[in-house]
């Protein structure tokens, strides 16, 4: 058996699907009466409604039969309302993210639970991006004390050194995947950024693509990215449960490059409602790109829990995604959920 605490999340809900779909008995958490319906269909799921910061609610959980347990659930910037120039944050980051993994990391040592598998934003090593090559889990961290991700960095980065005490102090084997952007239809086409809700630029490149409209690129169109599908962040936990030498950070992205001016072609091409309406994609050289240009390393990944990701092409990527929001159910999920 196993547990995934944040199972109404986006990755949280993709990764409970994948192992219900590998046959996995699980007990799945969540805050949300949406989702408690929709695990409802599947026999070999339990759901239980769970406040990271209530140790009492810990109480809820099975005390033995636990292979593993997938620490999901998150406060993330994307979802928050503050604006940072008018209130400060840092303490629900510190609460949620830091002591809530506390929270799981004491039920596991009190039930024998020696693996807990968590998450890192890309965030830690934010200044060492543009580096011109791939990073790899030995980079030391190096991240922005300012803007509205800062707090929830630090906040990860504790929870990430609090896992290694307990592997260390009680003998865990914990460990924690740093993602990138990660890709898939889920309640993310538009994001909070310092408060204010802004549409994702890959979501205004699928939906003036899926229109026929012309995209821009700003910039050059040589900036490039290495993001990861939802569907192999999934695969990356099941696997890591299932291997011995799973242990610390891991990378999780699709190890490649794609360019934006790439994504933005892709997207013409696969969104495109028939050849007639294709969009004509074209580079805006002289509007800055801010962004800046990275690559993760996905060897320890590679050799410690053989991960090699399904969707590393980002047409196929782009084309399971189609296929994911004509299906419906999972737009439909995250778009019906209950506050």
């Amino acid at each position: 058996m196993y547990i995934i605490i944040g199972a109404s999340s986006f990755i949280g809900v993709y990764t409970a699907r994948y192992f219900i779909d590998k046959g996995e008995d699980l007990i799945v958490t969540g805050r949300n009466n949406k989702f408690c319906q929709y695990y409802k269909q599947f026999p070999n799921v339990k759901y239980i409604n769970l406040d990271l910061n209530n140790p009492n609610d810990f109480d809820q959980l099975p005390t033995e039969g636990v292979e593993g347990l997938a620490l999901i659930s998150a406060m993330l910037p994307a979802s928050e309302d503050a604006d940072l120039d008018e209130n400060e944050n840092a303490d629900k980051y510190i609460k949620v993210n830091t002591l809530g993994t506390i929270n799981v990391l004491e039920y596991c040592r009190r039930n024998k639970i020696k693996r807990v598998i968590s998450t890192v934003s890309y965030g830690d090593i934010s200044e060492s991006l543009g580096c011109g090559h791939a990073i790899t889990e030995e980079e030391p961290r190096n991240f922005k004390f300012s803007g509205d991700h800062a707090a929830y960095v630090i906040s990860k980065n504790a929870a990430a050194d609090i896992m290694e005490y307990y592997n260390q102090q009680h003998d865990m084997k914990n460990a924690w995947f740093r993602l990138p952007p990660v890709y898939g239809v889920g309640p993310h086409g538009s994001l909070k950024v310092n408060g204010k809700l802004v549409k994702s630029g890959l979501q205004i490149f699928i939906d003036k693509a899926s229109e026929g409209e012309p995209i821009e690129v700003f910039g050059d169109g040589k900036l490039y990215r290495d993001v990861v599908y939802v569907k192999d962040v999934a695969k990356a936990f099941y696997r890591a449960f299932k291997s011995e030498r799973t242990y610390g950070l891991y990378n999780i992205s699709s190890g490649v490059k794609i360019t934006l001016l790439e994504q933005a072609q892709v997207c013409a091409e696969v969104f495109a409602t028939d050849s007639e309406h294709k969009s004509l994609v074209q580079t805006r050289p002289e509007i800055a790109n801010k962004g800046i240009s990275y690559q993760l390393s996905i060897e320890k990944a590679n050799k410690d829990f053989d991960y090699y990701p399904e969707f590393a092409e980002f047409k196929a990527m782009m084309i399971d995604w189609k296929d994911e929001l004509y299906e419906g159910s999972m737009t439909k999920l995250f778009s019906d959920r209950e506050a």
